[in-house]
C-alpha cells in the first residue's frame, strides 16, 4: 500500500477531526492522486476555506461533516445577496461537490449535502476574442517587442498561446524537453496530468530558436528546466503572464477582457472560422467533450450559411 494511502487511511480513522483538517485530505488527494494543476488546488482550497468561516461565524460550526444542505444553501444565498457573480457560485458549487463527494466515498459522511444543490443559470455568454487582424498586427510589427530576452520572451509566449491554444497553466508547467524543434511539436500536461502532443509552426521553432540563445546567454546553460523564465531567471507565474497579455493586447484591441484565456478563445474562434474541423480543435484544445468545443461555433454561423447556400442543391 502506497505511504499515501496508508497516512489517509490513519487519518480518517478518527471522526474527530477539526474541518481543517478533513479539507487538507482532501487537497492532498486532488494533488497526489487526481493530479490537479496548482490553479484548481488554490480554488479548491480558497473555495472550501470560505465555507469554512462561513460555517463557524453563522453556525459556530467546527466540524465538516455536520454541515447540512440548509448551511450549504444559505452560503450561497448570502453570496448572491452581496452580488456575488454566478460564475463564482458556481465554481464554488463545483468545489463543495468535489469535496463532500469526497468525503461520501470515504465513508466520513453518511449523507452528501450537495445532492440537490444545483448550479445556478447563467446567461450563455460567449467567449471572448480578439479581431484577427489586430492579432496578426501584434505579431507582424516588430516595434511592440525588442529583440532582446525579455521582448523575444513575451513574443514567444504571446505566439504559443494563440498558436497553439494551451491554457495558462499549461504554459506555465512548459519545460525545455516538452519542445522538440526537430519534429516541429510541443507536449503539454492539461488538466488531470493527461499528456497532448500539438504542432508547432515554422516560425514559431525560428522563434524559439532566438529565444533560447538568448536564454543561454543571459543566465547560463544547466540551468532548472523551465522553458519559460522571468527577467530574475525563475519559473513564470500567473500574475505575471496576465500582466504581459494585458499589455501587449491593449496596443492593439480596446477590449476591457484581455487575458490569456481570450488568446485561447480567439486561436479556436479563428480556427473555425478557417474551416477547421470541430473534433480537432477539441483535441487541440484538450476538451474532453465535444459540447465544450462548441461554444466557438457562435461566429461561424454566417460562413456556413454562405457554404450551405453555394453548396445544397435546393438553396
Amino acid at each position: 500500500m502506497p505511504f499515501f494511502w496508508h497516512n489517509f487511511n490513519a487519518k480518517v480513522s478518527s471522526f474527530h477531526f477539526h474541518m481543517v483538517e478533513y479539507s487538507q485530505i482532501f487537497l492532498d488527494h486532488m494533488q497526489q492522486v487526481k493530479r490537479c494543476s496548482p490553479h484548481t488546488l488554490t480554488a479548491y482550497k480558497a473555495d472550501i476555506g470560505c465555507f469554512e468561516v462561513f460555517l463557524e461565524k453563522r453556525f459556530a460550526l467546527r466540524s465538516a461533516h455536520l454541515a447540512d444542505a440548509g448551511m450549504v444553501r444559505t452560503w450561497f444565498a448570502d453570496l448572491s445577496s452581496i452580488g456575488a457573480a454566478k460564475s463564482t457560485i458556481n465554481r464554488k458549487v463545483s468545489s463543495l461537490r468535489s469535496f463532500y463527494g469526497f468525503l461520501e466515498k470515504q465513508n466520513i459522511i453518511e449523507k452528501n449535502p450537495m445532492l440537490r444543490i444545483r448550479s445556478v443559470k447563467k446567461p450563455g455568454n460567449l467567449p471572448a476574442s480578439v479581431d484577427e487582424s489586430n492579432l496578426m498586427r501584434l505579431f507582424e510589427e516588430d516595434s511592440f517587442m525588442d529583440d532582446d530576452f525579455a521582448g523575444l520572451r513575451d513574443r514567444l509566449l504571446l505566439e504559443l498561446l494563440y498558436a497553439t491554444g494551451i491554457r495558462l497553466s499549461e504554459l506555465i508547467q512548459l519545460r525545455e524537453q516538452d519542445v522538440d524543434p526537430q519534429a516541429m511539436r510541443l507536449r503539454v500536461y492539461g488538466k488531470g496530468n493527461k499528456e497532448r502532443i500539438l504542432p508547432l509552426l515554422q516560425h514559431i521553432v525560428d522563434l524559439y530558436s532566438r529565444y533560447t540563445a538568448q536564454k543561454e546567454r543571459k543566465f547560463g546553460p544547466g540551468r532548472e528546466s523551465w522553458f519559460f523564465l522571468t527577467d530574475k531567471g525563475r519559473q513564470l507565474y500567473p500574475v505575471f503572464v496576465y500582466r504581459k497579455v494585458r499589455h501587449y493586447l491593449g496596443m492593439v484591441t480596446t477590449r476591457t477582457k484581455r487575458s490569456p484565456h481570450v488568446l485561447r478563445h480567439s486561436f479556436a474562434t479563428h480556427m473555425l472560422d478557417h474551416g477547421a474541423d470541430l473534433n480537432a480543435i477539441k483535441e487541440l484544445l484538450g476538451h474532453a467533450n465535444l459540447s465544450a468545443t462548441q461554444i466557438y461555433t457562435h461566429n461561424t454561423i454566417d460562413k456556413i450559411k454562405h457554404v450551405y447556400k453555394q453548396a445544397h442543391p435546393k438553396a
